[in-house]
Formats: C-alpha cells, sequence, structure tokens
C-alpha cells in the first residue's frame, strides 16, 4: 500500500491494525498515525521481528486492505 494511501485511510485501518496485531496498544496506534514506518518500527518493537520480516508483514497486510 502506498504510503500516501496508508496516511489517508490510517482511521479507517487502525481497527484493521489491531486486530491484526494484538499486541500494539492504542497508544502504539496513535503514535504511528498512519506512518509506515512507525508501524513497521512497533511491529520490531512489540514482536521482536527483524526490520525485513516487519515489513514484510505490513506489506502483506497492506495488501489485503487495499481497494
Amino acid at each position: 500500500m502506498d504510503s500516501h494511501v496508508f496516511k489517508g485511510k490510517w482511521n479507517q485501518l487502525k481497527g484493521e491494525a489491531k486486530k491484526q496485531w494484538g499486541k500494539l496498544t492504542d497508544d502504539d496506534l496513535d503514535v504511528i498515525d498512519g506512518e509506515k514506518d512507525k508501524l513497521v518500527g512497533k511491529l520490531q518493537e512489540r514482536y521482536g521481528h527483524t526490520k525485513e520480516a516487519a515489513e514484510e508483514e505490513y506489506t502483506s497486510w497492506g495488501r489485503s486492505h487495499r481497494d
């Protein structure tokens, strides 16, 4: 998902992100604020993923949430 589209749809996608990654808190989601790099960083932090694994998860999740 393009980062501009992600940022624009963040409020709609927050709930889906919470379902996908239950370890992310509401505060995490507020901090992420639709920024891909922040989401990837939080995935690394909460799940212990490498940057590459976190980006792969984001990419896979983003594909499933395209219009």
